[in-house]
């Protein structure tokens, strides 16, 4: 079974809640990530073996294994919250995987901790398959993730506008450092805990950063990357607050996010995104606006204040000029472009121009230029004539510019109407859907053989709002 470290309950307890999650009914596993749970360090007998159901139940706490809730705090759509934490989710410890990497599994929907608020600390199916699906299809698109290893049933009903299924899902981190948690103590003036979190994040995620400003810089540039990746893919995160933003760059919380289907910059699906904060074109400017507030929470640990107000907002505004760099670098391969340049940036925005203007398919219009050199949706217009034009001369310099955008353009993502469709049969006790989506998005650039999985939804199929599932 797991071989449970426990490096962040080891710090100062005013840093997290030691707390046990509350056990259920009836636990049930419905989905196991067998790769990831051999990465691990389990074994093929302990996949359905009754002690592991347990512990991802939250019914026994294992061997080595000392849980707790996390604390931190968080700009919730701009207004600051000074304690947040983990309302629902439990850190059962750390395990060092098979490729060395210290890992986090923490339990999602299993029960209320002093940081509950109102909150019940459960969660409903729907939200937990949703979290499964998109993270592990995150993992295999290669950008960089929070994952998924189980999704055990609670057998008792959670509460939203009706009586639904409960479930808990197990997640899987290099960490769970968010810009919230340096928050949380930055505004208490707890230096020795920002101390502690900087030294964390440095081991964790960059090893080779030098004190604070350098942590800064580090995660600076790979949420640069990050957003650049987000972008390429049509991925809306619906809700960028400080604590859901990584301090390692990977993907955390998977609350109301959705792909686009028809391409929109202003898409927005979140529900509670009511001002388009978070909409798809904003994403960048909100993540930088995350670094600020980061940044200001480690100023006071950078030396004199003068000069570390300005080492800081220097590293900030470096994310600007590292993430168009990324973003050309991005939809340049997406175009059949080993290594663009900012002169190919008409380009680029001629052809988004074109996707939006005619409300084309974001994600199929790119797999047709790269299978079929042409948007087979599309009607052939002066404009788009013109455009291929101009593309197809570019080109004539590249090697192999086809097997590039094959790599770069997933056939399958995780369309959110198959997810809608995946969740109600599941919720009607069939989980075949599910498993066929997850099957397809596990080789998100191969066609799947069942070819509705990457068609576009119907009218009456389109999911027009999504939601966080608290």
């Amino acid at each position: 079974m797991f071989a449970f470290d426990n490096s962040y309950a080891r710090l100062a307890p005013d840093m997290f809640a030691e707390v046990a999650p509350t056990p259920v009914k009836a636990p049930e596993l419905l989905a196991l990530n067998q790769e990831l749970a051999q990465e691990l360090g389990l074994s093929d007998s302990e996949f359905h073996s009754n002690e592991l159901l347990e512990i991802l139940s939250g019914n026994r706490i294992a061997k080595g294994s000392q849980p707790i809730a996390q604390a931190y705090a968080g700009h919730q759509f701009g207004n600051f919250v000074p304690q947040l934490g983990d309302g629902r989710a439990h850190l059962l410890g750390e395990v060092i995987d098979s490729n060395g990497q210290r890992q986090d599994i923490v339990l999602k929907g299993s029960g209320r901790t002093p940081f509950s608020r109102n909150g019940d600390g459960r969660a409903w199916l729907g939200p937990v398959l949703r979290e499964f699906l998109v993270s592990e299809a995150m993992h295999a698109l290669n950008v960089p993730t929070t994952r998924a290893l189980a999704i055990v049933a609670t057998g008792e009903r959670v509460q939203r506008e009706t009586a639904l299924p409960g479930a808990i899902l197990t997640r899987v981190a290099t960490s769970h450092l968010r810009v919230g948690t340096f928050q949380y103590f930055a505004q208490r003036g707890n230096l020795d805990a920002l101390s502690a979190l900087v030294d964390m994040a440095i081991e964790r995620h960059y090893p080779d950063a030098e004190g604070p400003l350098g942590l800064l810089h580090a995660t600076v540039a790979s949420q640069a990357k990050l957003i650049a990746q987000w972008l390429g893919l049509g991925f809306i995160h619906g809700v960028m607050n400080t604590d859901n933003c990584h301090i390692g760059g990977l993907t955390i919380d998977y609350g109301p996010c959705a792909f686009m289907d028809a391409f929109n910059p202003e898409q927005v699906y979140s529900s509670i995104d009511r001002m388009s904060r978070y909409a798809y074109q904003n994403q960048p400017d909100i993540a930088a606006w995350n670094l600020a507030q980061f940044a200001s929470s480690l100023v006071p640990l950078m030396g004199e204040e003068k000069a570390a107000i300005a080492a800081a907002t220097e590293a900030v505004n470096s994310f600007g000029p590292l993430f168009f760099r990324a973003w050309i670098e991005v939809f340049g391969r997406k175009l059949g472009i080993a290594d663009a340049k900012q002169s190919d940036r008409d380009l680029i925005y001629g052809f988004l121009n074109v996707l939006a203007k005619n409300r084309l398919d974001f994600t199929n219009s790119f797999r047709d230029l790269a299978v079929h050199g042409r948007i087979t949706e599309a009607k052939d217009t002066e404009e788009l004539d013109a455009w291929y034009s101009t593309w197809k001369s570019r080109l004539d310099g590249e090697s192999n510019p086809q097997e590039i955008m094959r790599g770069a353009n997933p056939a399958v993502i995780p369309r959110n109407h198959r997810i809608e469709a995946a969740i109600v049969s599941a919720v009607g006790g069939d989980l075949a859907p599910f498993a066929a989506l997850h099957t397809a998005l596990s080789s998100p650039y191969e066609t799947p053989e069942d070819r509705t999985l990457v068609q576009p939804p119907k009218p009456e199929e389109v999911v027009q709002a999504t939601f966080c599932g608290t």
